[in-house]
């Protein structure tokens, strides 16, 4: 998918947002919803979207939400390292099908690192987590927001 195009209200974050598919959060307020993804390439790999915005890539998004975006994504990392203490956080976001990104709603991922960790999978790789193993994580995680 190219970068440019119409949102499509029925994507998995739209779902995610509006409650009719399940996610394990872990932080939400005013402007952003932070959730475990449920195809991790880390223990711990949280996504952080927009919850009002019809935005598929960075390159289209309002710079006011983009700064509560990236705050909420920077207040999830702080959160991760309390909770998980992992040797560094990833945090990346994608523009476009050629880059990997697979599900065209803006949103950024973050992602715990530790020392000895071979490199990424290509995202949404593997098999689906437990959910009740990603809500302990996101409930730690959580704990640990400020």
């Amino acid at each position: 998918m190219s970068l440019d195009g119409v949102y499509d209200h029925d994507n998995i974050f739209a779902k995610i947002l509006r409650g009719e598919i399940p996610s394990a959060r872990v932080f939400e307020d005013d402007h952003v919803y932070a959730f475990m993804d449920a195809f991790p390439q880390s223990r711990g790999h949280t996504l952080v979207i927009p919850k009002h915005s019809q935005a598929r890539n960075m390159l289209e998004e309002e710079p006011e939400t983009l700064s509560h975006l990236i705050l909420g994504v920077q207040r999830v990392a702080r959160a991760m390292r309390s909770a998980l203490n992992p040797d560094g956080v990833m945090v990346f976001q994608l523009n476009g099908a050629p880059t990997g990104q697979t599900v065209f709603h803006l949103h950024f991922h973050v992602i715990p690192r530790w020392e000895g960790d071979g490199p990424l999978g290509r995202h949404a790789g593997g098999a689906m987590a437990d959910m009740a193993e990603l809500k302990a994580l996101a409930e730690q995680i959580a704990a640990k927001i400020s």
